[in-house]
């Protein structure tokens, strides 16, 4: 790979119905110290002008980059369109209503690469309102986490996830529940390690909507994961469970 390839970071972004919120992750991006990535946003086929906003935000910058899917199949679908397309050793995951703190690729790419067992690094963040006229309190994440670690663990937060495909190799998303929560539980149950770089360096955004809003179909989800993707037995399900829960608890009363 070149140098710029090297340090190339491929960032993913999934969007649906994301007209009012896209202007912002993108110019989040475009707000980067770290100026050398391509922002892949795949838009599935959603009712509204998403890929109207992109296309202007496109025209302008050839970094950013229109996925257009020809037909809706979910979040896990549109990142994996995104994937197919993506470049960079290194990529970065953007859902359409967060956003990125200016320092977040530069602080983020030094950490990682001063950690060579990584296959992917996450940050803390704050939680801001739908509006983002309220920001919630830091969420803190561990310095390390293995495959059995983050089985009872929420720190991972997808917007501030950073992938090194040099340790990864290709990968897609499963298309199942909890996509991201599943994704990682693959890299990292092949032996990987995945590092936590504690700074504030993203914004997740708590939409009236949300579907992660929705603790309860959360929970069934966590609890389907350990079941049916991984294949552990009720009793070791239940017992990552209960430290997810407690986890998920505390960190929901921070906001």
């Amino acid at each position: 790979m070149s140098n710029d390839i090297e340090t190339l970071v491929s960032i993913i972004t999934p969007a649906y119905k994301a007209e009012r919120v896209i202007g912002a992750a993108i110019g989040s991006v475009q707000s980067q110290t770290h100026e050398n990535w391509e922002m892949l946003i795949a838009e599935d086929c959603g009712p509204d002008n998403t890929r109207q906003c992109v296309r202007a935000f496109a025209s302008m910058d050839r970094r950013v980059k229109l996925i257009e899917p020809d037909r809706n199949g979910g979040p896990a679908a549109a990142r994996n369109h995104a994937l197919a397309h993506a470049k960079g050793r290194w990529i970065a995951f953007l859902d359409s209503d967060d956003m990125w703190l200016p320092l977040k690729l530069e602080r983020q790419l030094e950490f990682h690469r001063s950690q060579p067992d990584a296959v992917l690094s996450y940050t803390g963040f704050r939680r801001v309102s739908d509006d983002a006229s309220r920001t919630g309190s830091y969420i803190s994440v561990p310095g390390r986490l293995t495959y059995r670690g983050l089985l009872g663990n929420t720190a991972i937060a997808t917007s501030s996830v950073l992938v090194d495909r040099a340790l990864s190799g290709q990968f897609a998303m499963r298309h199942t529940y909890y996509d991201d929560f599943a994704c990682w539980l693959s890299l990292l149950k092949k032996g990987g390690m995945a590092v936590g770089l504690d700074e504030d360096l993203m914004r997740y955004r708590v939409m009236d909507a949300s579907v992660s809003r929705d603790k309860r179909k959360s929970a069934a989800q966590v609890w389907r994961a350990y079941r049916e993707i991984e294949q552990l037995g009720p009793l070791i399900s239940a017992w990552y469970f209960s430290q997810y829960a407690a986890r998920a608890l505390h960190k929901y009363r921070q906001f």
